[in-house]
């Protein structure tokens, strides 16, 4: 072990200054035995670094290799296994856990013993020996081979030091001098000897000979301590004159301060008066324009605002302590007192006088107004008011009594004026939807009650309520009825040439254009005088404080925001709330006379409802866009309630009305009436909802209608009389699908498909059983054979059963010569065209599929025949040519 330690010391310690100190031979535990050394080293260098390197032999030669190395410092554990007993494994626990079995016992504790004295000395650090034997771990108890590798050599290593330049050039001088100092170390060694004794003779006489200096300097510090008792003296004299001076130069440090602290104090003083005076001692052209100001002047506002403010400031002062008990600003802030009373006084009376006049002023202006459909502006007004919005603002800070005085002025005296602007302005637009005479316009400018208003609509209507008498109300839905009402409407509107339908899209349109404007109007109004309240009086519109905000379900389940209108400027929380509670009162009458007008609008024509939805759901999103708890937002949305309501109640009144149907047993149905209404109804939803917000109101409604169609078809269709089931079912399901396929709804792309297929079945259904007619016998004689083949028999047996043998079938085909089939087919024809109607047009598109239907049977009974009575070379006595030929000249003719 000594050699392959001086080797591995030699080869691969030394090139990296090196020193090895402890190794052992290990292995991995529990692997194939592959043996390594273990070795803890420590450089030459400082600061001394502590290592424990892995080498390993290598597999090309019998030199060894450094494989790994680890820190010492990066030692956290070192398990000997088993304290008591011999035990060759260990584990070092580095950044993870690497066991090992030595070769010996001995070499293991060695090694242990090794790192615990180089933590010791070197480290310091807490390594955990576990299960370690107590006596390898005391330090002081030498080891053997181990003491000698790290007591001994690191001893001598910090003992050890390093010879300096004037050393080294001594020892050479006195080597030189005794060149036999190699040969001769004895004789060296007494040489040096000799003349240690004669430098020991030389010290002790060098001392002697200073005894002498040594009396003399005794002597001199005698005499220095004389000299300083004498200096002592005199600093004593020297003091008691400077403690005169000292006391004199206090005396005149006091008078000095004293001095100093008047002079402060007066400057304090001067400081304090000259802030009072700056900051409380108003001009007397502030108070001259505070007690005479001309408020009706732009340079009087101006000149009244500046003292207004110059008076908020004095009085708003932050005075320092002790201010206020002076005399002199009690008397100042009494006077700002009584001037601030004073000017609010008049402010608020010039003020409330302003909201008269301009009362007044645009009471003049309604006559103007009423005729045409608009809505007087009050933006000179707003201007005008708009440069008192400073002192509102002063007057909001300095005397918030007067401040709400006038606003509760100014709402009720806005609320009158607007609430006669809007009435007349609602007038003028019931006017303008129900078509009234000039008289009745001059009359409108005359103020009436709402009942007057309600019964000259009534007048107008008759007691239907219906003004076009459009077939779009669906009032009834009868074959009969339907002709009557349309010549009933058409005289009573007497426009000529014009149709029906021509005047409901005209007044529809007229009506869509009103309700528009009103609606436009309302908003620019509505904006204008909250923009102007938050300017005026200085409240804040867009803050984010939650207001008294109440929800109401909307009949769709959605959420629409309610007002509560429980007392103006009660319990305000927040100026948000004060503007919506101010918009509230002064134009509370906007959402009563906007449901009014839904009303008459849904009254005239239920389909109105349609352009209502469309027109106030844009007008909503784009209120909500700017503002949703804004007064505009919630009123819109409030009304938006109704309306959607008034459209429901629509789609449910046309789902009754086709269920109330009643059809003439006398004559044929054709297009049911309320299949031809869904078409003018989708057709008009389509061109009023194209890009509208609410497109799914539109799609459920589809829903509902569609599927009332479909049922009530059926219901008809079963108790058609006159026509047969199979063709009410597939001229209206052909026509509901020819509809759905030209407007192209996405939402009913289910029921387009099913309205075809009900359609195809029902032609089919139709052509089959017509066509079970004309060749009624041999119909009923291949039935037969079919169901003999359907019990067992074989085909080409069914030809000896008597009933169906070759005789019967000849006398049966006899029967239906040419001449004859072409006279059923010709009789069939004329049934069929009795049994359609002529708006669907599906005359030729039935025969064709009759036609192709015939020979489809034509060529079942050959098949049947050449199956049956093989060999007997009966055959029918027309051909497939003769058909294509009779239904040719059959539809040729008619």
């Amino acid at each position: 072990m000594t050699a392959i330690k001086h080797a591995l010391q030699r080869d691969i310690f030394t090139p990296n200054d090196e020193r090895l100190l402890s190794i052992v031979n290990v292995c991995k535990a529990g692997k194939k035995k592959k043996n390594c050394f273990l070795c803890a080293t420590v450089t030459t260098e400082r600061p001394v670094q502590v290592n424990v390197v892995k080498v390993k032999k290598s597999d090309k030669g019998d030199f060894y290799k450094r494989q790994i190395a680890w820190a010492l410092r990066d030692l956290a554990v070192v398990d000997a296994k088993d304290a008591i007993k011999e035990n060759p494994e260990f584990d070092l626990h580095f950044e993870k856990i690497y066991k090992w079995v030595a070769s010996s016992t001995a070499e293991k504790n060695t090694f242990i013993s090794c790192i615990w004295k180089l933590n010791q000395r070197y480290l310091r650090k807490k390594i955990d020996f576990v299960n370690v034997s107590s006596q390898l771990l005391e330090e002081s108890v030498p080891s053997g081979e181990n003491q000698s590798v790290t007591g001994g050599d690191e001893e001598a290593v910090d003992e050890y030091q390093e010879l300096n330049a004037r050393e080294e050039q001594d020892i050479e001088i006195m080597m030189e001098g005794c060149e036999y100092a190699i040969s001769n170390a004895e004789a060296f060694a007494e040489k040096l000897s000799r003349e240690l004794q004669v430098l020991d003779g030389a010290n002790i006489q060098s001392i002697m000979a200073s005894e002498k200096q040594v009396n003399i300097l005794m002597k001199l510090l005698d005499e220095a301590l004389k000299e300083v008792d004498q200096i002592e003296l005199k600093l004593s004299s020297y003091e008691e004159m400077l403690q005169s001076v000292k006391e004199q130069m206090d005396q005149i440090s006091e008078s000095n301060h004293l001095i100093h602290l008047s002079n402060t104090n007066n400057v304090k003083l001067l400081s304090e008066i000259e802030f009072l005076v700056n900051h409380m001692d108003l001009a007397k052209g502030h108070i001259k324009a505070l007690q005479e100001g001309d408020l009706a002047s732009s340079r009087g506002i101006e000149a009244c605002t500046n003292a207004a403010d110059a008076l908020l400031q004095c009085m708003n002062v932050a005075l320092r302590p002790g201010h206020e008990m002076l005399h002199a600003v009690k008397q100042q802030q009494q006077r700002f007192g009584d001037l601030r009373e004073q000017f609010a006084r008049r402010l608020a009376s010039h003020l409330n006088n302003v909201f008269v006049q301009q009362g007044h002023d645009q009471s003049s202006t309604l006559a103007q107004h009423s005729i045409e459909l608009t809505l007087p502006n009050h933006h000179p007004f707003h201007r005008d008011l708009l440069r008192y919005a400073k002192l509102m603002e002063w007057l909001k800070n300095t005397d918030y009594g007067k401040y709400e005085g006038l606003t509760k002025n100014y709402m009720d005296y806005l609320s009158r004026l607007y609430e006669r602007e809007i009435k007349d302005f609602f007038e003028v637009a019931k006017i303008k939807m129900t078509g009234t005479t000039k008289e009745s316009k001059k009359f409108a400018t005359l103020p009436r009650k709402e009942s007057a208003v309600k019964q000259e609509t009534e007048s107008l209507h008759g007691s239907s309520g219906k003004l076009t008498g459009s077939t779009s109300s669906l009032n009834k839905l009868s074959v009969q009825s339907s002709g009557s009402r349309r010549s009933q409407s058409s005289s009573l509107l007497d426009m000529g040439n014009m149709s029906a339908s021509d005047l409901d899209v005209a007044d529809r349109t007229k009506f869509d254009k009103i309700f528009e404007q009103v609606l436009s109007e309302l908003e620019p109004l509505c904006l204008a005088e909250q923009d102007f309240i938050s300017k005026f009086f200085k409240l804040q519109q867009h803050q984010n404080i939650p207001g008294t905000m109440t929800e109401t379900e909307d009949v769709d389940g959605g959420m629409l925001s309610r007002q509560h209108n429980s007392g103006v400027l009660q319990s305000i929380s927040s100026e948000k709330d004060m503007i919506r509670q101010m918009m509230i009162k002064i134009f509370r009458c906007i959402e009563p006379e906007l449901n009014n007008l839904i009303a008459l609008g849904d009254k005239i024509d239920s389909f109105n409802s349609l352009y209502m939805l469309v027109k106030m759901s844009h007008h909503v999103w784009t209120a909500q866009n700017v503002d949703p708890a804004s007064f505009l937002s919630t009123t819109l949305g409030n009304v938006l309630v109704t309306v959607k309501r008034n459209f429901d109640k629509c789609i449910s009144n046309q789902i009754r009305q086709m269920e109330e149907v009643k059809i003439s047993k006398k004559s044929k149905v054709g297009i049911l009436p309320f299949v031809a209404e869904f078409e003018e109804f989708a057709g008009l939803a389509e061109s009023i909802f194209k890009n509208a917000e609410r497109r799914g109101d539109l799609d459920k409604a589809y829903i509902k209608l569609i599927r009332g169609v479909f049922v009530n078809v059926e219901k008809v269709a079963n108790e058609s009389q006159k026509t047969p089931r199979d063709v009410v079912m597939m001229e209206n399901f052909h026509h509901i699908f020819a509809t759905l396929s030209r407007l192209k709804i996405s939402c009913l792309e289910a029921e387009k498909k099913e309205a075809k297929q009900k359609y195809t079945d029902h032609l089919q259904s139709y052509v089959i059983y017509s066509l079970g007619q004309p060749l009624e016998k041999l119909n009923h004689f291949f039935e037969g054979v079919e169901a003999r083949v359907a019990q067992g028999i074989r085909e080409e047996e069914v030809s000896y059963q008597l009933a169906f043998n070759k005789q019967e079938l000849r006398k049966v085909i006899k029967e239906y010569p040419g001449k004859e089939v072409k006279k059923g087919l010709d009789n069939l024809y004329k049934k069929v065209d009795k049994h359609l109607c002529e708006e669907e047009n599906l005359l030729q598109v039935v025969w064709h599929s009759m036609q192709d239907e015939f020979i489809r049977q034509y060529k079942h009974f050959e098949g049947l025949i050449a199956r049956c009575y093989p060999g007997s070379g009966v055959t029918m006595e027309f051909t497939i040519q003769d058909i294509l030929d009779y239904c040719s000249s059959i539809a040729q003719s008619h």
